[in-house]
């Protein structure tokens, strides 16, 4: 899985167009300088990552969440800390003539955010505290389901969801 990985990211950096080969610059690295040139990116994340009080996860996720053949990223930010990830985005090259890597999806005010992918829909989920819930253990998420509409060219939501987490 490590392998497909690095070889999806040396595909990413011939994609996007950079000089840099996979040697040069890792995922991560890759990633940071993608999410940071966004214009779209939350001014907390931002402060995060160029403060190294945050960091973009060493281990991306790469599925074809877009349809057009290539694989996509999910990368995440994480604060290193008790909250844990704080953010997840997709990238993509998907509609770019040249190639270039963008974000096609940004999830910015996670608290101890998780993900998972089935297919091509994307679960972004967070805790769910109630009363009675201890700090570190929630009984219930909150699961919101995104796929990527081609016509609108963007993820739209298409479920929201609470669930149990005690099972």
């Amino acid at each position: 899985m490590r392998l497909c990985a690095l070889v999806a990211v040396a595909c990413a950096c011939l994609l996007a167009g950079t000089a840099a080969s996979a040697q040069d610059e890792t995922p991560q690295e890759l990633f940071k300088k993608v999410l940071t040139a966004d214009p779209k990116l939350a001014s907390g994340v931002k402060r995060l990552l160029s403060s190294n009080a945050g960091f973009v996860s060493p281990s991306p996720v790469f599925a074809d969440l877009t349809g057009d053949g290539k694989s996509d990223a999910v990368v995440t930010v994480d604060n290193g800390g008790v909250a844990g990830v704080v953010a997840a985005y997709v990238l993509t090259a998907e509609g770019s003539s040249k190639g270039d890597l963008h974000v096609a999806f940004r999830s910015q005010s996670l608290y101890q955010g998780r993900f998972k992918i089935s297919g091509t829909t994307l679960t972004v989920a967070e805790p769910l505290w109630s009363r009675g819930d201890d700090v570190c253990c929630p009984r219930k998420a909150v699961e919101r389901d995104y796929a990527w509409d081609a016509a609108k060219k963007a993820f739209t939501r298409r479920a929201t969801r609470t669930v149990s987490l005690l099972d």
